[in-house]
């Protein structure tokens, strides 16, 4: 089973992010990662329509034989995991805003989160920002739009950066030292965020830490790929086959979705 695929899945592109840290550690590692862009983006759905739209993703991975899935939506961890975790026979991995790291190193004692709807009004994220935050200042930020334009194409566009602007002019003000980007489509934001916000802040996203517990899981299980032979990276898309290339670069080949 080691030869087997990593599975990852995402309400789009975004999830490429979390794809390059995996790549990155894991490079004997096969993976088959989907876009569900046609669905993008998951935070304005309900719990019930987001766990029904994770569980379709997962099916598909496992029918190609994935050993591990990567669930690479802040969204659909937050409001599916608990589900997918308690109904198949495969190990999960999660993504949530690494909002611990930021509370425990700030000096300002104030940190941004930058996050969907779905995030942001999760149980799990509640939870965890209680747990570790609960004594600093925390400005969250539902960035509306933001993932729609990074799915049209529109990463570097005039009207991205301006949305921008708006939503880190109040975490600006608070005098955060840590930007939390809770999407993983963020952190193709990361070069126009370091145009606008202040030298001193620090931007944390979850894909090292999700890179890390993945290799855990698959060596608690006997799943790491070990041996040294060419590896296969498949990306599958109900978007814009060109804007998922454009992230990724020309030598990977992306192939429309079906389900």
């Amino acid at each position: 089973m080691s030869k087997q695929s990593i599975g990852i899945f995402d309400s789009g592109v975004g999830g490429t992010s979390i794809w390059k840290e995996i790549h990155a550690l894991m490079p004997n590692e096969n993976t088959i990662y989907l876009a569900d862009s046609a669905n993008a983006p998951y935070g304005p759905k309900g719990k019930d329509a987001i766990i029904d739209l994770s569980i379709k993703n997962t099916e598909y991975l496992l029918n190609k034989n994935c050993k591990l899935i990567v669930v690479a939506c802040n969204t659909a961890t937050t409001n599916a995991i608990d589900y997918l975790r308690a109904n198949y026979n495969v190990s999960f991995i999660g993504i949530e805003p690494a909002i611990k790291p930021a509370a425990l190193q700030t000096k300002t004692n104030a940190v941004g989160i930058l996050a969907t709807k779905g995030t942001l009004s999760s149980e799990l994220f509640s939870k965890t920002t209680n747990l570790f935050a609960s004594h600093i200042k925390v400005i969250e930020q539902i960035a509306d739009g933001i993932v729609e334009l990074i799915e049209s194409g529109n990463l570097y566009s005039d009207e991205m950066k301006s949305l921008l602007k708006i939503y880190l002019e109040p975490m600006i003000k608070a005098d955060i030292d840590y930007l939390v980007l809770g999407c993983t489509h963020y952190p193709y934001l990361i070069p126009t965020l370091l145009e606008l916000l202040p030298k001193h802040v620090k931007i944390i996203d979850s894909g090292e830490a999700v890179a890390r517990q993945t290799k855990v899981v698959l060596e608690q299980h006997g799943l790491l790929n070990t041996q040294i032979t060419k590896t296969k990276s498949q990306f599958f898309t109900n978007g814009n086959l060109e804007v998922m290339t454009s992230l990724l670069g020309k030598n990977f080949i992306v192939d429309y979705l079906h389900f």
